[in-house]
């Protein structure tokens, strides 16, 4: 269904990004119509593969994330056709996408899945760096290297992950909250964590089973300084693996935790000298308190009043929406986060436009035990499930929700322990009215169910509990626990003996 000479190729679904929401995407519309010409089009030479997929209950997933070339998705799906261009404008009315190589493309049904781009504290200051995906995080590497001290501030999994991986530099990290990783634990959670993160030793990490794959070639011609705008794609989950965070310094572990504070300015170092303000030395302890003498190429300034010099920051404060170059022209509905807002069939508010991943606000009336978040395992979820939507619409089809909305649940690894959040893990939007239930084993595990009116919301899971397929059972069934009480978490009752 190509285009003949030099007018518009025409395919009958196009998709727009080749992180996980749109290669899963465009692999489940190339499977379901084998021979339609399904339109991949993505700046980036590499594309973002699920392998090793699991299905681990009904809602969990484990996979990995790999880079592979994009010949290797057209081996694997002959009608997948690869185009290897930015998008220069989406004319939606005449359903047509224009690449910035100047070919257009026509399609019946288009699924957006852009993703997202870092939230960067300030904008084009060389020494804010953020982190979101494998062209940052090998930037950062190289500046790590020369670094005695950095300020981290975000309080999400990537700031979490890096700083606890970072060896060898002082690091300063900022957050917003009274507790580390707010957006997947709560005050508990850290304080379970926390030893970990100032532990002088490390224990050997579990054994990461993740092949890289990089692109040959583009390293060795040294990109061109602009490529840093290019959006790559999203980090996969063990991006870290392969990178030797390691400074200048030859202790360990040195982090320093400052809470419930912003960046309230960044000053370059000339314009430091002229504040004539004091810097701070590395906090020993809770009372020192001293002036520092070194210059620093960069300092930050807090909203609690303290300043830090520092090689450089790093800007981990979650991520935008990247709509801009699809609105121009297109009246998109847009959510209160920036993402173009889908139905319940992945449907955004243009005619035959759909949207998945972190490009996309779900705007349908959640579960009360699902809420987005911008993470790969929904990435996959939603573009696979859009694709299934698209198939339906062409062939005049209906289609129930996907299951996977039923119940948030996402698997993960934290300073080596397994984490599993199910639910409204930190009681979102549950109000005042719940309760908590905890179990902790210090080094061991750290069990938290969130319980609402005698039912069960919500859980976070921290080691190896084994609990989560019983947990997952009873918020989706929404059974009544009351008479149980504290037993619920009693060690010494086998909880699945119970509700089997």
């Amino acid at each position: 269904m190509s285009g003949a000479g030099g007018g518009a190729a025409r395919g009958r679904f196009a998709v727009v990004g080749g992180g996980i929401a749109g290669v899963t995407c465009a692999e489940k519309l190339a499977a379901e119509f084998p021979s339609e010409d399904i339109f991949l089009i993505t700046a980036s030479p590499v594309i973002k593969a699920v392998t090793n997929f699991k299905q681990v209950s009904k809602t969990l997933e484990e996979f990995d994330v790999e880079e592979q070339p994009s010949s290797l998705l057209e081996k694997r799906y002959p009608n997948i056709r690869v185009i290897q261009s930015g998008v220069k404008q989406l004319k939606s009315d005449e359903h047509k996408i224009c690449t910035e190589d100047g070919k257009e493309y026509i399609y019946e049904k288009l699924c957006l899945c852009a993703g997202a781009k870092p939230k960067l504290i300030v904008e084009g200051n060389p020494y804010v760096l953020g982190i979101r995906d494998t062209d940052s995080a090998q930037a950062f590497q190289k500046n790590l290297a020369q670094a005695e001290r950095i300020v981290v501030v975000g309080n999400g999994g990537i700031a979490l992950e890096l700083v606890y991986e970072i060896q060898g530099c002082e690091v300063i990290w900022a957050i917003k909250d009274k507790a580390i990783g707010n957006t997947f634990f709560d005050a508990g959670a850290a304080e379970f964590l926390i030893p970990k993160l100032t532990a002088e030793s490390r224990e050997t990490p579990i054994k990461c089973k993740r092949t890289k794959y990089t692109v040959e070639g583009i390293e060795e011609k040294g990109r061109p300084t602009a490529a840093c705008d290019k959006l790559g794609s999203a980090l996969g989950p063990d991006w870290h693996e392969g990178l030797h965070l390691k400074g200048t310094k030859e202790f360990s572990h040195k982090v320093h935790i400052e809470i419930l504070c912003e960046v309230k300015k960044i000053h370059l170092q000339q314009e430091f000298i002229q504040l004539q303000q004091t810097s701070l030395t590395f906090p020993k302890g809770e009372k020192d308190v001293e002036p520092d003498e070194v210059l620093w190429p960069v300092y930050v300034e807090l909203t609690n009043g303290k300043i830090y010099g520092c090689n450089f920051i790093v800007s981990a404060t979650g991520v935008v929406p990247n709509v801009e170059l699809f609105l121009d022209g297109n009246n998109f509905a847009v959510g209160e986060d920036g993402g173009l807002k889908v139905d319940k069939h992945m449907h955004t508010s243009l005619p035959d436009v759909y949207a998945a991943g972190d490009i996309c606000t779900a705007a349908w009336e959640p579960s009360p035990v699902w809420h987005q978040m911008r993470l790969w395992t929904q990435a996959r979820q939603m573009g696979w499930y859009a694709a299934k939507c698209m198939a339906a619409d062409a062939l005049g089809e209906s289609i129930d929700t996907d299951f996977s909305f039923e119940l948030f649940a996402h698997i993960t690894k934290f300073f080596n322990y397994k984490v599993v959040v199910l639910g409204k893990y930190n009681a979102q939007g549950l109000g005042s009215d719940h309760e908590l239930m905890l179990r902790c084993t210090k080094g061991h595990e750290y069990v938290k169910v969130v319980m609402q009116n005698g039912r069960m919301m919500g859980a976070v899971l921290i080691g190896e509990t084994d609990l989560e397929e019983t947990f997952e059972n009873l918020i989706l069934n929404q059974m009544d626990l009351s008479a149980y009480g504290e037993d619920l978490l009693n060690p010494d009752i086998d909880i699945e003996d119970y509700f089997d």
